[in-house]
């Protein structure tokens, strides 16, 4: 019941900072608890950062804790990641990920969890 769209990655050099945001159709945004995930090559898809229905709450993953910010703009029907302090082992495709909760103050972090996915955007960190 939601398209998400995720905007252009981007080649950035280590330190550097990125935005990505991730706009969803629909009217009912707010529904959904959001999520981003990232895939390197040859690696299986991890979990990178979270947040709830409210915005409330919020949960990272280790390697991108302290540098990831993840939020959300329900008016406007958008998540955001803001990335600082780069790092090459950052690069990867990164997805926004949808998932209907009844619950406002949930969070999600398996992809397993996620119903619908945005359709991936590369960013890559140069050394």
């Amino acid at each position: 019941q939601v398209q998400l769209v995720e905007s252009a990655g981007g080649l950035v050099q280590a330190g550097g900072s990125l935005t990505f945001s991730c706009a969803a159709s629909g009217r009912t945004f707010s529904r959904y608890a959001m999520g981003w995930f990232r895939q390197a090559p040859g690696k299986e898809r991890e979990f990178v950062a979270a947040i709830s229905r409210s915005g409330a709450n919020t949960y990272y993953a280790d390697s991108v804790k302290g540098r990831f910010t993840i939020s959300r703009d329900n008016a406007k029907n958008t998540v955001f990641l803001q990335m600082n302090s780069l790092k090459p082992e950052d690069t990867a495709v990164y997805y926004c990920a949808a998932h209907l909760s009844y619950y406002s103050g949930s969070y999600y972090i398996g992809p397993n969890d996620y119903d619908y996915w945005g359709q991936g955007t590369q960013v890559t960190v140069s050394s």
